[in-house]
């Protein structure tokens, strides 16, 4: 079988892969990208509905550590600095591609997220990147030299740096595999367990309390999950869906969320509604449902009447607010701002926009992305334990350890 020598082989040719790729090959290096996969990008172009909420404007190039959740967050700090949002906003108005920042710096395309596909790959292009997609590997060797030899279903490859932008489990029907972290571990590489992160999240007897019924009503909440350290919060939407709850608000929870643990809802975030509705109630004529309604303007009538039908609440809906005893009153404020939860698991990796876990970072240099137990391995993207927040974090993690890769081999 054919043996070909490259400077530099990359495993994996999506967002990560494709910016190491051409900065590579701009630099006048030998560069080859190996995929799986026929269809290159296709996480890029399903994400931000279409649309690729590919940076966020928070990563300034201050310490971005608390977007992601790691078991070394500070990793990520050098990266981060040495490429930031706004070094990849200035590629993409080269490109001339029109974007829009949706809330909370969270930046998408105008148009489709195709354009970002395109841009990479004439990135690629000009650094005259060699491509074998739909390539199956079938081992991985160090070589004699210090190099490695790759062999696959397109012949064998040899190269002095072997960079693993393979990406994590999340959605396995795009091509998602455990391939990277298999690798690593055939160097000597430990992982941290991989878990489905940004996924919806189910919860036991949803449909027999009638949850179900609200499916489709989404509002903004305040939640929140564990205590002290571990404690974490969001200020986002939540997504009443047929079995379980979903939107920015759980998929941001989601990945700090760990199995046994509660989450906090405050379903009416901007007011203490015990209070509101003991203070406000003297002399007042109105039934309760029309004092909630006043009081909860942002609270959708359909959640709202579901909550009055509880059994706790139910007798009182119709009375008049003043007559109403303050010990119900205060259960059906602290009800709507303390709603609490016990999850029963997530979605998985098939509904997951994330993976949280990964190959550990205490083994990798985060200067140069580079495997600290054999050099010439180098690690980018979503194969290492770092996970981003919802809103771009993921992509401009993926760029910014594409790009010190990219500088350390060349």
């Amino acid at each position: 079988m054919q043996t070909t020598v490259f400077h530099t082989l990359i495993i994996g040719a999506g967002a990560a892969g494709m910016m190491c790729a051409a900065r590579i090959g701009q630099r006048g290096h030998r560069v080859a990208l190996l995929d799986h996969a026929t269809k290159i990008g296709e996480k890029i172009r399903i994400s931000g509905g279409g649309r690729c909420n590919f940076t966020n404007r928070h990563l300034n190039g201050h310490d971005g550590s608390q977007y992601y959740v790691s078991q070394q967050p500070r990793f990520v700090r050098h990266a981060l600095s040495r490429y930031t949002a706004q070094d990849f906003i200035r590629l993409v108005e080269q490109y001339d591609i029109a974007y829009h920042e949706k809330h909370k710096g969270q930046l998408f395309c105008d148009g489709s997220a195709q354009e970002i596909i395109a841009m990479l790959q004439n990135e690629c292009a000009k650094g005259k990147v060699t491509w074998h997609t739909g390539c199956q590997i079938e081992a991985v060797a160090r070589l004699a030299d210090g190099g490695f030899e790759v062999r696959s279903s397109q012949g064998v490859f040899r190269c002095t740096n072997l960079i693993v932008a393979s990406g994590g489990l999340a959605v396995p029907a795009i091509g998602a595999t455990p391939f990277g972290y298999e690798l690593a571990k055939q160097f000597g590489h430990s992982i941290i367990p991989p878990e489905a992160a940004l996924v919806p999240l189910r919860f036991e007897h949803w449909q027999q309390h009638g949850f179900d019924s609200l499916s489709g009503i989404a509002l903004p909440v305040r939640i929140s999950t564990g205590s002290g350290k571990t404690a974490m919060a969001f200020d986002e939407d939540l997504l009443f869906r047929h079995k379980g709850l979903s939107g920015p608000a759980i998929l941001q929870i989601s990945s700090y969320w760990q199995p046994g643990q509660t989450l906090h809802i405050n379903l009416v975030p901007d007011c203490d509604l015990a209070e509101a509705l003991c203070n406000g109630k003297n002399g007042q004529k109105i039934q309760l449902n029309t004092a909630l309604k006043s009081l909860c303007p942002a609270l959708p009538e359909r959640l709202l009447d579901f909550w009055l039908n509880q059994a706790d609440f139910a007798p009182y809906a119709a009375q008049k607010w003043a007559d109403i005893p303050n010990a119900v009153l205060q259960k059906l404020g602290n009800s709507l701002n303390n709603w609490t939860l016990l999850p029963s698991g997530s979605d998985g990796h098939k509904k997951a926009e994330a993976t949280r876990g990964g190959v550990n970072v205490k083994e990798i240099d985060p200067k140069t992305m580079q495997s600290k137990l054999q050099p010439g391995l180098y690690f980018i993207g979503e194969v290492m334990d770092i996970t981003g927040w919802l809103g771009g974090y993921n992509f401009q993690w993926a760029w910014a350890s594409a790009v010190c890769a990219a500088e350390a081999v060349g």
